[in-house]
């Protein structure tokens, strides 16, 4: 999923829970009952104080549209553990949010994964997006580890890390308190996977492990959903496929999206209306929205299992979204 990078150095405080919240401890499929149609926003972790203020003052605007859930993002090859932990225990103490913390197996041993979703069973967080995720690369590698094929010698693949969560809750969580996973999706294919056929193997493994959910890679077509959602069908897979929405609010974002989620295809109908738009920052930006918005009423419109919208770290455009749609919050979506 896409996560923009600093190099600025973190300047934020461990979060040590004191116990679970009244909100936790809250299943997926407690949300999927409760909510019809899920409404789920994406944030990654701040590595500066800076934008650590600029987040939370996002998740306190953010909070009224009453999203099922958030998900909080997990750097390549580990980068960002402590970063992440640090942001969903912080979310879960002191918001009326659940937060679905991501959790790759890159560069992590077993014993590291148990110890990660030990705090995490203990803090009350209920689910985990299960990915495989990325190796670092050599500069950026924690202490002590290489990229490439060290970096994969416990999870290979995603299916490795829903079958770590699920062995965990089998193993030390009673039956009410087992973790929800999700796993990802990718409409318009994964650039590791070429063949298509074998792509959809590698996600029905997934769900055959143990996966919960699916949340979809962003997409600008929602052809490509819809066809995914009837190649999941066909092949079997019978969890809810939540569609991944980002709005392009800039030039410079579009391009940025492209470099982190590759493969996207941008239709030439949106291309037209941004060439249409020019350099004026405003008007791209009016256009990326109003394209976003059109993508979420159409899916809302063709029985969405849900949305979830890639919101790096700001409020504005997922408020002026649900605005246009002509919702409150995220139960009227249903």
């Amino acid at each position: 999923m896409p996560e923009p990078t600093t190099d600025t150095t973190p300047d934020t405080q461990s979060a040590t829970p004191t116990g679970p919240p009244a909100t936790a401890n809250v299943h997926i499929a407690d949300l999927f009952r409760r909510d019809g149609v899920t409404a789920s926003f994406e944030f990654f972790p701040p590595k500066s104080a800076e934008a650590a203020d600029s987040l939370y003052a996002a998740i306190a605007d953010l909070e009224e549209l009453k999203p099922s859930f958030v998900s909080v993002t997990y750097g390549a090859g580990g980068s960002t553990r402590e970063l992440t932990t640090d942001l969903v225990l912080r979310i879960q103490r002191e918001t009326p949010l659940h937060p679905v913390p991501h959790l790759t197996g890159v560069c992590h041993t077993p014993a590291e994964v148990d110890a990660m979703l030990e705090g995490y069973a203990t803090a009350g967080v209920r689910n985990i997006m299960a990915l495989g995720g990325d190796p670092p690369h050599e500069q950026g590698a924690p202490m002590g580890r290489r990229a490439g094929e060290q970096a994969f010698a416990h999870f290979r693949y995603g299916a490795d890390v829903v079958r770590a969560i699920r062995a965990f809750s089998d193993t030390h969580l009673v039956e009410s308190r087992r973790f929800g996973i999700g796993v990802g999706g990718y409409p318009e294919g994964h650039a590791a996977t070429p063949n298509r056929l074998t792509e959809m193997d590698h996600l029905k493994a997934k769900v055959d492990a143990g996966a919960d959910f699916i949340i979809t890679q962003l997409f600008f077509d929602n052809h490509d959903y819809y066809d995914f959602r009837e190649r999941c069908e066909l092949a079997g897979i019978r969890v809810p496929i939540i569609a991944g929405i980002m709005p392009i609010t800039s030039t410079k974002g579009m391009a940025r999206m492209a470099d982190l989620a590759a493969g996207s295809r941008f239709p030439a109908p949106l291309l037209r209306a941004l060439r249409r738009a020019g350099d004026e920052p405003d008007l791209v930006r009016r256009v990326g929205l109003h394209w976003a918005t059109e993508q979420c009423r159409d899916l809302l419109d063709h029985k969405v299992a849900g949305l979830h919208l890639y919101t790096l770290n700001k409020s504005k455009a997922t408020r002026e979204i649900y605005r246009t749609l002509g919702v409150k919050d995220s139960r009227a979506l249903s």
